[in-house]
C-alpha cells in the first residue's frame, strides 16, 4: 500500500531550492525523527517521497518513509556548511533515525589522558567517559592535528604509553633524543614538573598561556630576516591554525541557521556603538597577506546581516606596493574595490572595515576622500587587544566591546574570515610559485606548457605522482616532454 502525501506536503516539496542544506523530518506529534544533509536539496527530499522508495527501501528506510508527516530545510551556501549543521542538529537533537551519528565519530578531538601517571597529547574521533581532557570537536582535522604537532614539541611532552623499567635490559624509545621528549619514564624530569608541562599546555588550548606565540611569533621574524621565506610563511601558518584550535572548537556550534538572531542584534548593537545613521546590514572587511612582502597579497570580505557570504568574497595580488607596507596596500584594495563598485554602478557597504590600526583606517579612509565616497563609515580593528579604531581625525581612545557581546562576534568573525582568506590566497601563490621555478629548470618547457601543467595539476605533489601516461594528456606535452618531466620529480636514470 502506498503512503499519501498531502497536498500541503507536495506543495512544500515542489518549492524546495535544489540547493546545499539541512532537512528535518516531523512524525504526526512534531518530533523531529530524522535530520540529513543534501548537497541538492530538491532532488535528496524527492527521493524519500516516490511511490517506489517504500516499496524498495531497506527496513529502516521504510519504516522512516512511514513515519514522516512533515518536513523543514534550511538552506546554506555550501555542502561543507551542511555537514557541521547537520552535525550540530543531530548532536541537539538526537533524532530516533540518526543513530550512526550519536557517537561524534565525523569530527576530530584533542585528549590529554590526565589520569595517566605522565599523560599524553593526542588526536581521536570518539569522546568517552574516562576523565580525559577533550578539546574540541574540530570539523578540520589538519588543525587538531598540528596543534597536537606543536605542543608535543613545544612543552616536551611523551607520546608514547606508559612505561616503567622494571628490569635491567629495559630500553627507553629515545624520543628524547628524536621527538624532544622530556623522557619522565627514565627520570629525565621529575613527575611534578611534567605535571607542570602537562597543565601549560592545558592553559595554552584553553587560551590562557600565550608564551608560544610569542615564542613562535620571534621564530617567525627570526627567519623572515634571514630570508628564509618559506620557512617563515610555514610558521605564521601553523600560529594561524593554532590560534584555530584554541578559537574554533567551539565553531561547529557556530552556523548560519543557529546564530543568524545573534548576527542581526550584533549589527544593531554596532549600529548604536558607532553612531550610525542606519543598519550596517552590509560589511565589507580588507586584510593583507605577506612574509617580508613577498607575493603580497589582499583579501575583501562581506558579511550581509552579520553572517560571510562567501561568494562575494574578493582577493587580489598587490600591484603598487613593493616590500611591506600595509597601509599602502590596504589604500590599493580600498581604492580598487570601490572604483570598480562606481564604474559598474553597485550597491555600497553600510560600512567597512580593514584589519589594522590608525595608520591602516587613514590610508583606506584617504582613497575613500578621493573617490568622494568618505561618507561611507569606516574602522579599523586593532589586533592587540581587539579594539576598533573609529577616529581618524584625532585619534581618540578606542573602543573596547564586551567580548562576549553580538557586536564583538560579528566584526572578529569577519576580520578572522579576511585573515583566513588572504592566508589561503597567499599559500596558494606560494605553492604555484615553487612549483613554476621547478618547470624553469626542465629544458624545453615554454610559458605556454607551464602554464597548462599548473592548471592541470596545481601543485608539486600531484605531478610527482602523475604517470608519463597522464602527464602526456595535458595540452602541448607530448610523449618525448612526458617521460622528461616524469624523469625530473622521480629521480629516474631510464
Amino acid at each position: 500500500m502506498e503512503k499519501f502525501w498531502s497536498l500541503e506536503l507536495r506543495n512544500k516539496l515542489k518549492n524546495t531550492p535544489n540547493k546545499p542544506g539541512c532537512y528535518l523530518f516531523r512524525d504526526n506529534d512534531g518530533v523531529i525523527i530524522y535530520i540529513g544533509k543534501a548537497k541538492f536539496l530538491k532532488k535528496r527530499l524527492q527521493s524519500y517521497f516516490r511511490p517506489h522508495s517504500l516499496r524498495n527501501s531497506n527496513i529502516k528506510n521504510r519504516s522512516l518513509i512511514k513515519t514522516i508527516s512533515d518536513f523543514e530545510y534550511i538552506e546554506l551556501k555550501s555542502d561543507k556548511e551542511a555537514i557541521a549543521l547537520e552535525g550540530k542538529l543531530i548532536k541537539s537533537y538526537q533524532p530516533y533515525y540518526n543513530i550512526l551519528w550519536k557517537d561524534d565519530k565525523n569530527f576530530s578531538n584533542i585528549k590529554i589522558d590526565i589520569q595517566s601517571t605522565f599523560p599524553t597529547i593526542s588526536f581521536c574521533r570518539k569522546r568517552v567517559n574516562d576523565g580525559s581532557i577533550y578539546f574540541g570537536p574540530y570539523i578540520n582535522s589538519r588543525t587538531s592535528i598540528m596543534a597536537i604537532d606543536f605542543i608535543q614539541k613545544y612543552f616536551n611532552l611523551k607520546t608514547c604509553k606508559d612505561k616503567f623499567p622494571s628490569k635491567s635490559t629495559y630500553k627507553h624509545c629515545n624520543d628524547d633524543i628524536i621527538l624532544n621528549c622530556s623522557a619522565p619514564c627514565i627520570k629525565k624530569i621529575t613527575m611534578s614538573d611534567y605535571r607542570k608541562k602537562v597543565n601549560n599546555a592545558i592553559d595554552f588550548l584553553n587560551g590562557k598561556n600565550n608564551e608560544p606565540f610569542v615564542h613562535l611569533n620571534d621564530e617567525m621574524i627570526k627567519m623572515s630576516n634571514n630570508k628564509q621565506y618559506e620557512s617563515a610563511s610555514y610558521v605564521r601558518d601553523l600560529i594561524f591554525e593554532l590560534k584555530k584550535a584554541i578559537r574554533d572548537k567551539i565553531l561547529i556550534k557556530k552556523n548560519p541557521f543557529i546564530y543568524k538572531d545573534s548576527a542581526l542584534k550584533g549589527i544593531k548593537e554596532l549600529r548604536e556603538i558607532l553612531k550610525l545613521n542606519n543598519n550596517p546590514y552590509h560589511i565589507e572587511c580588507f586584510d593583507i597577506s605577506n612574509i617580508s612582502g613577498t607575493n603580497s597579497v589582499g583579501s575583501m570580505v562581506v558579511a550581509i546581516d552579520g553572517l560571510p557570504i562567501k561568494n562575494k568574497y574578493r582577493k587580489y595580488i598587490i600591484k603598487s606596493v613593493k616590500g611591506i607596507d600595509d597601509p599602502k596596500s590596504i589604500a590599493e584594495l580600498v581604492r580598487r574595490r570601490y572604483k570598480k563598485i562606481l564604474k559598474e554602478k553597485l550597491k555600497f557597504p553600510d560600512l567597512i572595515m580593514v584589519d589594522g590600526g590608525i595608520t591602516q583606517l587613514r590610508a583606506a579612509y584617504n582613497e575613500l576622500i578621493n573617490l568622494n565616497l568618505e561618507k561611507i563609515p569606516i574602522i579599523g580593528l586593532a589586533k592587540k587587544y581587539e579594539e576598533i579604531v573609529w577616529d581618524i581625525e584625532n585619534n581618540s581612545k578606542n573602543i573596547i566591546l564586551n567580548k562576549n557581546s553580538d557586536a564583538f562576534k560579528v566584526i572578529t568573525r569577519l576580520r578572522d574570515e579576511s585573515h583566513r582568506f588572504a592566508i589561503t590566497f597567499h599559500r596558494s601563490l606560494r605553492q604555484k610559485k615553487s612549483l613554476k621555478s621547478i618547470l624553469d629548470s626542465i629544458n624545453g618547457l615554454g610559458e605556454y606548457r607551464k602554464n597548462n601543467l599548473l592548471k592541470h595539476y596545481g601543485s608539486i605533489s600531484k605531478i610527482k605522482r602523475a604517470s608519463i601516461e597522464s602527464l602526456n594528456e595535458v595540452d602541448g606535452i607530448g610523449i618525448k616532454t612526458a617521460k622528461i618531466i616524469y624523469k625530473k620529480f622521480n629521480n629516474t636514470n631510464g
